[in-house]
């Protein structure tokens, strides 16, 4: 757990955790509390580092003849 939180940061982590901010801040301030769903979204997505960012959906197209 502790290598995966704390190795493998890229770009699009540093995105995902500024909208997790930004959707948190945006929730307490208007009381729109439906944002915090989103916000849970995307932090279980920068914790594991999942997601489809840099490839990691990719198809593998191999071809068996």
């Amino acid at each position: 757990m502790k290598q995966v939180l704390f190795s493998n940061w890229h770009l699009m982590r540093f995105i995902r955790l500024a909208l997790v901010v930004f959707l948190f801040y945006n929730a307490f301030e208007t009381h729109e509390w439906f944002f915090i769903a989103f916000g849970l979204f995307f932090l279980f997505q920068v914790i594991f580092n999942m997601g489809c960012a840099s490839n990691g959906c990719g198809v593998n197209f191999n071809k068996k003849k």
